[in-house]
């Protein structure tokens, strides 16, 4: 299963909607995910990934859209 997929998953096992966000759409100002769920998303990411984000990377800007959490997930290498 390819990265996007598996991000895609994730955000509607956070969202409990069974919906597919555009790479480019903003998660939350679609009202998909709020703040609230950002740290249940980030922990997903966490596991699925075998990362640690730190705190201080918790920023909706960072996992805005699906394209922002790949990009991310490259900045880490």
């Amino acid at each position: 299963m390819d990265r996007r997929l598996q991000l895609v998953n994730l955000i509607r096992q956070v969202a409990k909607k069974d919906i597919t966000p555009a790479a480019d759409e903003s998660l939350f100002d679609s009202g998909l995910l709020d703040s609230f769920a950002l740290p249940d998303l980030v922990s997903l990411i966490e596991q699925k990934f075998a990362i640690k984000i730190p705190d201080s990377d918790l920023n909706p800007r960072k996992f805005d859209s699906v394209e922002r959490i790949e990009e991310y997930l490259d900045s880490r290498g």
